[in-house]
């Protein structure tokens, strides 16, 4: 029996670590690469940005894989975790995450083939207008990830607000991040020129899923610490 929680106590701190790394990756890609290099209807602006900074454009790359790697691990072991307090909610928030991480690992393509292009590599005609249009369609790509991983939190929140080791708090505040993702993507979908007004509700899910990630390391931690008393 003792065993059998150890383990269980190191997949909730494992999911915990995942979700921390998920989170630092996804932002640094997200928020301080892409967001310094592409210039929004400025192909050749982006080009140079991305020719002058290869390498770090590259390890965005890298970043925004290993966020797909850690959140596929990610979406089993929520599932074992959450699975006793519904195990219909459980396995539906894990398929949903999973399509989301499908999307965004094929989506990488987008960016490979951005760089790709702007590196002349591929030796086509308006490769700098194609590369912006690439990584335009990698944004767009992450919207419609994000659609999904609006229900998987909307599942997820009422699992938590069942969960006893997680405060009910909890469980709304990351119901009410999938909201804010499904609202975000379905803007930018239905009627762009509001998104841009909708950025900064994603404060919100930031918080929501950091605070998660930290409940799920301390809960994992005490379990653990528990045992070796």
């Amino acid at each position: 029996m003792d065993q059998t929680r150890a383990a269980g106590g190191t997949g909730v701190v494992a999911a915990g670590f995942l979700y921390l790394v998920i989170i630092a990756a996804g932002v640094w890609s997200e928020a301080f690469v892409r967001a310094a290099l592409v210039a929004p209807g400025d192909a050749g602006t982006t080009a140079a940005n991305i020719l002058a900074h290869q390498g770090l454009f590259r390890f965005s790359l890298a970043a925004d894989a290993l966020m797909a790697l850690c959140d596929a691990g990610l979406a089993v072991l929520l599932f074992l975790l959450l699975r006793p307090h519904g195990a219909a909610l459980a396995l539906a928030a894990t398929v949903f995450r999973l399509i989301q991480t499908s999307i965004i690992g094929g989506n990488l393509m987008n960016q490979i083939a951005a760089l790709s292009l702007v590196t002349g590599a591929t030796g086509i005609a308006d490769a700098e207008a194609l590369a912006l249009y690439r990584l335009d369609l990698h944004a767009q790509g992450y919207d419609v990830a994000l659609i999904f991983f609006g229900v998987a939190n909307l599942l997820l929140g009422v699992l938590l607000c069942r969960a006893p080791w997680a405060a009910k708090a909890l469980g709304w505040l990351i119901a009410a991040s999938g909201i804010v993702y499904l609202t975000g993507s379905f803007l930018r979908l239905l009627a762009p020129e509001l998104a841009g007004a909708f950025a900064f509700a994603y404060a919100l899910p930031l918080l929501a899923e950091t605070a998660f990630a930290v409940t799920l390391l301390v809960a994992g931690l005490r379990g653990r610490a528990r045992l070796s008393h």
